[in-house]
């Protein structure tokens, strides 16, 4: 009797149970498909099963139940995009469980989250969840996981996050928090993961962090963290990972940090740690990964970090580390990855690190290591990378090298390494870049480099190599950067090379390779630069060049090349943005098909054998910024029109056959970036074109912002330029963009010399010589404080040096005022104290150091300057004696103006008021005196 009953009381309690299981599941049911309502993408086939007519509890997809309530919500990476905002917190409240991580949620963090009071596990990561953490989030006592990793959460942490005694994982990493870690977090005993990286906190890392003696992850890395690292750290002895990279914090390495036995990763690059690095790391037996790069780190490495056997990836790059490798490095047996360069190391490369046969990658490069490349290296057969550039290194390359069959890429530059390419170098397969640039390698090309069938960049330039380029090269099929440059090849260019056919850049200059310009250069569709200047090519120009549609940079300058210029080069500046062929023989004249889509930046075609005008079509050149066909036998007019290019930066048409007057010009903005203009040796005539000086804007200002030298160019490409400039002809071989020069030499201008000029005060050369400029030298030049090289010599130029020139101008080292009609003192100043006589001579009206005799020293130089009062006092004399000749003779009716002038003249004692009438009438009779005489010399040339 007793079954049948106990077997009727559980159906009633079985019934009771499905009883309220469907009404529960109904009602949360209900509230969790109102959220879902709200979501932008209804047709969600994640959530099909979500539906009334089924079993929540069972059939939804995410959602798990307990005791008929909804107990679990994990719907991750859902496809869902919508808000939290109408989700049901308060209809379920035995939610324990939610990961809504990897969707597309937005909004803020609705203040209702403190209702689900029995959550313990919450996942929000990767969403687009902004605005800040709300302070009530610290109500949920039992939460032990909070993730809202990867978001756009914004404001400072709530110090609340404290009073979550239960949290054991607190992950808010990648988003915009801001502010300092609250003091709190050091209350979260049972914390055992906590991670802030990737916001803006700022401020210490409060020593309070360590007191989280659970932590086993701590990762606070790139943010704005400042002062030192807590000592504090140091109690963490469950820490497995710390990571405090890409911050500001400064001072030591906490000696303590080598209590952390259990540490496997740490972390601290990027910062502004300083000091040397403590002997205490030495302790870290299970540490594999110890990154210090990229801080101020100094003194030696210590020998105890050989002690980490486990150690499997040493990077202590980017500091200032001195002394040598220690040769302890060699007992690190699972080293993988080895970096130091970028350091102050010296001393020979250890043979023992030959020892290190799991390395994959070792660069240590940019230090001062000497001596010979290790033999051993030749045992690291799973290296993958080799990095010895930028050191002092010398001897041969050890053939060993050539053991290295995993060997991906080797680059030896920029050392002492002589002897030759050892042919062993052939058998690394898996080679995609060699580059030994800039040693003392001799001897031939070996044509096993030839074999190297992966190889993406060859560079061997800079060296002392000879012979021919090997055909083998032709073999490299994969090769898209080839660099021979500045070598003493010889030959022709191999016909081979064409087989290049992913070549995207070729440098040959600076050889002796001869020949002619392969025609089958154009099967290279997409080669981008093609730079061959500094050789002895010959012949013309093949006009498959104008094929490459890819070009951007053709230099050809300094060889032998003939013939003319191929008109089609014109229609290339649609592509090419560098077009240099200057110093050849090239003849004929300029390509005329410029158009409005050129993009071509430099053009140079200085010393060759071009005649005819310059094409009007270079207006259309908008991106043009150098232009230099100076040293030709071009035959034009004005050149003014150029002044429509709005990026010109240096123009100089120099030693060409140019005549005429150089015209006002209408354009408002005229040259507003020319920097250099050079004119020098042509035949213009008339007056110094004022409307241009008005508009040179890049001369009439100081850029005060740069602070390191940049040049014009780009990449291997740097423009050049010849200048005239301290009484010197130099080629600049790179133009720095700061450097300013006007030169109108050696042409036929006349009058005067515009004051306007003294507004350009960044000019550093000004030369106007060889002309028949007249006047007086206007004192506005005195405004050129950085001018360093000033030419006004062989001109006609009167009257007195100004002070100016003596009293404003610091920089001048060069200064040519010879063979003028120029008098009076030379003033005195520091720069002028060191000019010699030539830069006066020609000039006998002139007086004073250096000119006159016996000046060298104080008594001298009074009495000559008493010298030159005196004349000064003569010539006033004879002027006064003038002007009392001409108010007595009348000149008209002004015979009694004459005689009051001269009444209040002497009756003053101190006539200043007078003095600049004085000293105008005086210019005029001189002036007329000078008119008089070049009219004669006019008159005796014909």
């Amino acid at each position: 009797m007793m079954v049948p009953k106990l077997f009727s009381l559980l159906n009633i309690f079985a019934l009771f149970y499905l009883f309220t299981v469907t009404f529960a599941s109904t009602e949360e049911a209900t509230a969790l498909l109102k959220w879902k309502s709200t979501f932008q993408n209804q047709n969600n086939s994640l959530l099909a099963s979500w539906k009334l007519s089924r079993n929540a509890c069972k059939d939804w997809y995410g959602v798990v139940c307990f005791n008929g309530k909804v107990n679990r919500l994990n719907i991750t990476n859902a496809s869902i995009i919508g808000t939290l905002y109408d989700f049901p917190f308060s209809s379920l409240p035995f939610l324990e469980y939610v990961d809504l991580s990897m969707n597309q949620l937005f909004g803020t963090i609705p203040l209702e989250i403190v209702k689900l009071s029995n959550l313990v596990y919450l996942d929000l990561s990767s969403n687009q969840i902004s605005g800040p953490i709300p302070p009530q989030i610290g109500s949920l006592a039992k939460l032990e996981t909070l993730r809202i990793i990867d978001n756009y959460l914004n404001g400072s942490i709530p110090g609340e996050i404290g009073c979550l005694m239960s949290l054991n994982n607190l992950a808010l990493g990648n988003n915009s928090l801001s502010g300092s870690i609250p003091r709190s977090l050091g209350n979260l005993g049972n914390l055992t993961y906590l991670s802030l990286r990737e916001n803006h906190f700022s401020g210490s890392i409060p020593k309070e962090i360590g007191y989280l003696r659970s932590l086993t992850v701590l990762s606070l890395s790139t943010n704005f963290f400042s002062g030192p690292i807590p000592a504090s750290l140091g109690n963490l002895t469950k820490l497995s990972i710390l990571y405090l990279y890409t911050n500001h914090l400064s001072g030591p390495i906490p000696e303590e940090i080598g209590n952390l036995r259990s540490l496997t990763e740490l972390g601290l690059s990027n910062n502004n740690l300083d000091g040397s690095i403590p002997g205490s790391l030495g302790n870290l037996n299970s540490l594999s990964g110890l990154f210090l790069f990229e801080n101020r780190l100094s003194g030696p490495i210590p020998e105890e970090i050989s002690n980490l056997r486990t150690l499997t990836m040493l990077e202590l790059n980017s500091n200032t580390l001195n002394g040598s490798i220690p040769r302890s490095l060699g007992n690190l047996n699972n080293l993988s990855v080895l970096f130091l360069y970028e350091n102050c190391l010296s001393g020979p490369i250890p043979e023992e690190i030959g020892n290190l046969r799991s390395l994959t990658m070792l660069d240590l490069s940019n230090n001062t290591l000497n001596g010979s490349i290790p033999t051993s290296m030749g045992n690291l057969i799973n290296l993958s990378m080799l990095y010895f550039y930028k050191n002092r290194l010398s001897g041969s390359i050890p053939s060993e090298i050539g053991y290295l069959r995993s060997l991906n890429k080797l680059v030896l530059s920029s050392n002492f390494l002589n002897g030759s390419i050892p042919s062993s170098l052939g058998n690394l397969n898996n080679l995609t870049l060699l580059s030994l640039f800039e040693n003392h390698l001799s001897g031939s090309i070996p044509k096993e480099i030839g074999y190297l069938s992966s190889l993406d960049v060859l560079d061997l330039g800079i060296n002392f190599l000879n012979g021919s380029i090997p055909d083998s090269l032709g073999n490299l099929r994969n090769l898209q950067i080839l660099f021979l440059n500045g070598n003493n090849l010889t030959e022709e260019i191999p016909s081979s090379i064409c087989n290049l056919t992913l070549l995207k850049n070729l440098y040959l200059k600076r050889n002796n390779i001869k020949g002619k310009i392969l025609q089958c250069l154009s099967n290279i569709s997409g080669l981008y630069t093609l730079m061959m200047s500094q050789n002895s090519l010959s012949g013309e120009i093949p006009l498959s060049i104008c094929n490459l549609t890819s070009l951007q940079i053709l230099d050809l300058g300094r060889n032998n090349l003939k013939g003319e210029i191929p008109q089609c080069f014109g229609n290339m500046s649609d592509y090419l943005e560098v077009l240099d062929m200057h110093h050849n023989n090239l003849s004929g004249t300029l390509p005329t098909t410029f158009n409005t889509r050129s993009i071509i930046r430099s053009f140079n075609l200085r010393g060759n054998e071009l005649e005819g005008e310059i094409p009007r079509s270079l207006a259309n050149c908008k991106e043009l910024q150098v232009l230099d066909l100076g040293d030709n036998h071009l035959n034009d007019t004005s050149p003014l029109w150029l002044g429509t290019l709005p990026k010109l930066q240096v123009l100089s048409l120099r030693s060409n056959k140019l005549h005429g007057p150089i015209k006002t010009s209408r354009i408002e903005n005229m040259f507003p970036k020319l920097r250099i203009l050079d004119l020098s040796y042509n035949a213009f005539t008339n007056n110094l074109p004022t409307s241009l000086f008005q508009h040179l804007k890049a001369m009439r200002t100081i850029d005060q912002t740069i602070e390191a030298p940049r040049y014009l160019g780009d990449g291997y490409y740097k423009d050049s330029i010849t200048v005239a400039t301290k009484g010197l002809e130099l080629e600049l071989v790179r133009i720095l963009t700061v450097y300013t020069a006007i030169d109108l030499s050696s042409n036929k201008f006349e009058g005067y010399i515009p004051s306007i000029m003294g507004d350009l005060i960044a000019l550093r050369v000004l030369n106007l010589s060889h002309n028949w400029l007249q006047g007086r030298i206007p004192p506005s030049l005195g405004d050129l404080s950085l001018v360093e090289s000033l030419d006004l010599s062989v001109n006609q130029l009167v009257g007195k040096i100004p002070e100016q020139l003596a009293s404003q101008i610091t920089s001048l080292e060069v200064l040519n005022l010879s063979y003028n009609h120029l008098e009076g003192c030379i003033p005195q100043g520091p720069q002028f104290a060191t000019f010699q006589k030539n830069s006066y001579e020609g000039n006998d009206g002139l007086r004073g150091f250096p000119i006159s005799k016996g000046c060298g020293n104080d008594k001298v130089s009074e009495t000559n300057n008493n010298a030159c009062a005196l004349v000064d006092q003569e010539s006033n004399y004879e002027f006064l004696n003038d002007f009392w000749k001409a108010a007595l003779m009348g000149y008209g009716s002004g015979l009694i103006i004459g005689l009051s002038i001269a009444y209040f003249m002497l009756s003053a004692r101190t006539p200043n008021w007078l003095s600049w009438i004085v000293e105008e009438l005086e210019h005029k009779i001189t002036m007329r005196r000078r008119k008089k005489q070049r009219a004669r010399q006019r008159h005796n040339r014909r």
